[in-house]
């Protein structure tokens, strides 16, 4: 059929000239494009409607929001400034201003504020009494019946330390989730609003319940034991570089694909303790050259410990292999970490010959954590070793 002249047809009047079958067609096809387009607008709709307040009678889990500081806390002016911001100059984003500015997380969860940075005159430099205090009060939190989830804020430049000791010394099963920014909180198009919206999502969810203290930044969900800081600025800085995330934060929900198998929290053997000192244990990075008087220094000032990260597989230089011997005869505990970051520190003959506890696949800020942890119970390398095979 000649759709144009039966359009002709109908325009000249003589619509009843034509049989009813081909005039019912003729405005079928005449009305196609039309309908299509209804259809489409009815699919794609040009805004997004925001998630819809829970009802007043709605059980919603208890989130606590903890604040620990960082650059999710901080503001910068102007908007473009994404690198030089908080300090005296600008006042830190409170918690209250958290809920103020992301009321869609008031749909995920009941929140409860907590303040717990430390003083503004030295919130770079966290120390052992802040974890301290902040492992006692999360401590307090998990045994709360009313409290299902807790979301601490932190910096990003030592959040992997402080995820991971909490992960060793909070005694619970319930969603522990550490979250900051790469950009301030007033930033444009800062990874805040969204990381913490997401952080709630996670800790709210039931599937988090088990799996230790979790980290949540991106869109990626990692253990505290596995994720580490990998960029400086970059918003996809944190990764666990040789197992990889274990969930995601979906628009639609949060899914896990795996399982934790080291053990934390509620299964930790160092959970629940309050400890107000740890022993001292320090950091000795091997290159080309380096020296061994360093680790001497480091025994001459207490250290009971010394993680080692040396080059390749682990390995330390010759002046430090003679310093380890030193600092062993004094009773000192020497574990070995990889400057590469990725891959095992493995058990081999040559290290047990050295009583060389190998650090498995921990960074060394991490092993140096599980260290100090291990020392308040033993001196023994048989039971640091077994430890470092568990956690």
């Amino acid at each position: 059929m000649n759709t144009e002249i039966s359009f002709a047809a109908c325009r000249a009047g003589k619509a009843s000239q034509l049989p009813r079958h081909r005039l019912l067609r003729v405005l079928l096809l005449s009305a196609g494009p039309l309908l299509a387009g209804v259809a489409t607008a009815q699919e794609i709709p040009r805004y997004a409607p925001p998630p819809p307040m829970p009802a007043a009678n709605a059980r919603l889990p208890t989130v606590v929001l903890m604040s620990m500081g960082g650059t999710i806390a901080s503001r910068g002016a102007p908007r473009l400034n994404i690198t030089n911001y908080g300090g005296k100059d600008y006042p830190r984003v409170d918690p209250q201003d958290w809920v103020n500015d992301l009321p869609e997380i008031r749909g995920i969860a009941n929140i409860v504020l907590e303040d717990q940075r430390a003083p503004q005159e030295r919130a770079s430099s966290e120390t052992h009494e802040d974890f301290a205090r902040v492992a006692r009060r999360l401590n307090e939190l998990a045994r709360d019946p009313k409290i299902d989830g807790i979301v601490v804020t932190h910096g990003t430049n030592t959040m992997a330390e402080t995820a991971y000791y909490m992960n060793l010394v909070v005694k619970t099963d319930k969603p522990i989730v550490f979250v900051g920014s790469q950009r301030p909180w007033t930033g444009l198009s800062g990874d805040g609003p969204r990381n913490l919206y997401d952080a709630v999502r996670v800790a709210a969810s039931p599937q988090s319940r088990g799996k230790g203290v979790l980290h949540a930044m991106n869109q990626f969900i990692n253990p505290a034991r596995d994720v580490n800081k990998s960029s400086a600025y970059r918003v996809q800085t944190f990764r666990g570089i040789d197992v990889g995330a274990i969930g995601f934060v979906d628009p639609d929900k949060v899914v896990f694909y795996r399982e934790p198998v080291r053990r934390h929290t509620s299964g930790s053997e160092f959970a629940g303790n309050d400890y107000q000192s740890l022993p001292r244990v320090e950091v000795a990075y091997a290159y080309r050259d380096a020296p061994g008087y360093l680790i001497d220094a480091m025994v001459a000032n207490g250290a009971r410990g010394i993680v080692v990260e040396g080059t390749g597989a682990g390995s330390p230089t010759s002046d430090q292999t003679e310093a380890i011997k030193r600092a062993q005869a004094k009773g000192v505990v020497v574990v070995a970490t990889a400057r590469t970051e990725g891959g095992r520190v493995q058990d081999t003959p040559r290290r047990r010959e050295a009583r060389i506890v190998p650090g498995d696949n921990l960074v060394p800020e991490k092993a140096r954590i599980l260290l100090q942890l291990a020392l308040t119970k033993t001196q023994d390398l048989g039971e640091v070793k077994r430890i470092f095979d568990e956690y």
